[in-house]
């Protein structure tokens, strides 16, 4: 036999090997019941009108209905805001102890029962595209915002009246941020929340307060809590925190009394910080503040998960700036040291094709540092290992360097849509800072080298260019420091 007719009995015997275990396998199934298909998800509008639960509902038709009549009970246009809010207080008090399923349920009522009028919508929409003056297409405009305010933008007010309620509502948007980003069943809701927030919580309606050791406790034990960049480890570290020679101020609502919604805490100095080790030492000698020329933002850190997207960061910094400055007239330079928690995973991600774009002499320093031969390709994995050891390195190490390089490409150059992929960045140079020194061992936390191999930044906030480095980042350039630029260029 031939290798050919070999190769086609080989292939024969195969098909029937197949052929035999698929008849086996259908025959070991057959008289198996089928599986059922899962029922298909009902909306509401199907829900009101059934008489029995399907699947997993959480809510049975004749509760969900209740709820219903509740809802529109505090949403009527015909009662005051104060009845409203009454009746909004009772489903927030059912809501309190509903399961994650029955509150699903209420924002899928709130959701598809309390929209806007579509018909009307269409028909103002149509008079809008139609306006012949504009005259016309003022009315038109007055029409449509007419018809786009909904017996939901109603509802939700109304959920603010009573006391609690603006707390309700922000936790419910909490709720509904913890979900999958697949689930688009409450897109609707989520938005309107976010629109009505950035409303009532605009920086005209808040107040900056500056938090000190004398203030409640109830409010200290906030800081305590809600501490994102540098964790407070203790009521003597937060004591530290809150000395003379600091400051921290918060901005607060009228409606959540004793509850700051951000808050940053500042330490005066006389020169730009480079490590956040002495800003946290609780035996370090408290400075002379009368000398002090420049205040460092070391931590600012949002509160309120409900308010993401609901920006106030910027005008936090331009108050306690302002504020700062009529304290103390010296005062002359804003700056940040910030950490910079993206790096490490960009650069795992995107460190090989980086290094590629090493000029020949550094990247030749580079390689031989590492073990390689002078023109070899440097995968980032070898950097990274060696970067493990970053806090023994000596200042004229080509690894040190090298990571300097990486960190200042990183937050001088990568964007996605123009914005600075490192989030830290995102929100200084969106407020009109610039990329102003890395500073290596900044932070040789376990929690700094995890993040960026200890390396720190400073944002400058110089108070008279920060709409030009605005205008720079609109044109998609990252606003730096000749420093930072001297590092990106090697």
């Amino acid at each position: 036999m031939n290798l050919a007719s070999e190769w086609i009995t080989r292939g024969v015997s195969k098909l029937r090997t197949t052929e035999a275990a698929e008849k086996a396998q259908a025959s070991a199934d057959e008289g198996k019941p089928a599986a059922k298909a899962p029922p298909p998800v009902r909306s509401t509008h199907e829900r009101l009108k059934a008489t029995l639960r399907r699947g997993a509902e959480a809510l049975a038709p004749r509760v969900l209905r209740r709820l219903m009549e509740d809802l529109q009970a505090a949403s009527a246009e015909q009662v005051s805001e104060v009845e409203g809010g009454r009746r909004a207080k009772d489903v927030i008090d059912w809501y309190a102890s509903a399961a994650p399923g029955e509150r699903q349920d209420l924002w899928l009522l709130v959701c598809e029962q309390f929209g806007p009028d579509a018909e009307r919508l269409q028909r103002a929409r149509q008079h809008y595209d139609e306006a012949d003056s504009e005259l016309e297409r003022g009315q038109a405009e007055i029409a449509l915002r007419r018809a786009l305010s909904s017996a939901r933008t109603r509802l939700l007010q109304r959920f603010a009246v009573p006391a609690g309620g603006m707390r309700f509502l922000l936790d419910l948007r909490s709720e509904l941020l913890a979900l999958p980003k697949s689930d688009k069943r409450f897109a609707a809701l989520d938005a309107e929340l976010e629109h009505l927030f950035s409303t009532w919580f605009d920086v005209a309606f808040l107040e900056l307060k500056r938090l000190s050791w004398d203030s409640p406790a109830s409010l200290l034990e906030k800081l305590i809590q809600y501490e994102a960049v540098h964790d407070i480890r203790s009521w003597t570290d937060l004591k530290n925190r809150l000395d003379s020679d600091r400051r921290c101020y918060g901005f607060f609502h009228p409606r959540l009394p004793g509850e700051p919604l951000i808050f940053v805490e500042v330490a005066l100095v006389d020169d730009i910080s480079d490590s956040i080790v002495p800003l946290l030492d609780e035996s370090a000698a408290t400075a002379d503040i009368s000398r002090a020329s420049t205040a460092i933002f070391y931590s600012i850190s949002n509160t309120q998960t409900g308010l993401r997207g609901v920006s106030f960061g910027d005008s936090l910094i331009k108050h306690v700036a302002q504020t700062l400055s009529a304290e103390f007239p010296r005062l002359r330079t804003f700056a940040t040291l910030s950490p910079i928690p993206g790096f490490r995973s960009w650069l795992t991600k995107n460190g090989t094709p980086l290094l590629a774009r090493m000029s020949d002499k550094p990247r030749g320093e580079l390689a031989r540092a590492l073990g390689l031969a002078p023109k070899a390709e440097l995968d980032a994995a070898v950097l990274l290992e060696a970067a493990e050891k970053a806090a023994q390195l000596p200042q004229n190490s080509p690894v040190r360097r090298a990571l300097l390089w990486c960190a200042a490409h990183y937050l001088g150059k990568e964007s996605n849509n123009g914005k600075p992929l490192d989030p830290v960045a995102r929100f200084h140079l969106g407020n009109g800072a610039r990329v102003e020194r890395l500073n290596w061992g900044g932070d040789p936390s376990a929690k700094g080298a995890k993040q960026s191999f200890g390396l720190m930044v400073n944002y400058l906030y110089d108070l008279k260019k920060i709409d030009k480095h605005r205008g720079l980042l609109a044109q998609g350039r990252m606003p730096v420091s000749r420093d930072i630029e001297s590092l990106i260029k090697g």
